[in-house]
């Protein structure tokens, strides 16, 4: 079961998706590191996947919790949901901006 882990990771590693950003104009978009930054929580390193793109973990949550309301209703649910959509739209914001000023946008 532990071999099958490691070689869907190794194979998620193989096959990531090109950013068109990136790829036409060399500059990255709000959402290049995702990927980078799921494969690194997938192999269980947490800080680098913080490091690599912040808002991850927080849209994990949102969507977990936002399929659980489907299923479950909670009473404040959807204020709750809206919560985690500004703090992740927040968070995602303010990377890429500290990007732009360190300059790492650009390839």
């Amino acid at each position: 079961m532990i071999a099958l882990y490691v070689s869907w990771i190794k194979w998620l590693e193989a096959n990531m998706l090109t950013c068109p950003s990136v790829k036409y104009f060399s500059i990255e978009c709000p959402g290049c590191g995702i990927q980078r930054s799921m494969i690194a929580l997938l192999k269980g390193n947490f800080s680098g996947s913080l490091v690599i793109y912040p808002a991850l973990v927080p849209l994990l949550l949102l969507c977990g919790y936002a399929l659980l309301h489907l299923k479950y209703k909670f009473s404040d649910g959807s204020k709750i949901i809206i919560g985690l959509q500004v703090l992740v739209v927040s968070i995602v914001t303010a990377h890429y901006i500290y990007k732009i000023v360190t300059h790492q946008i650009f390839h």
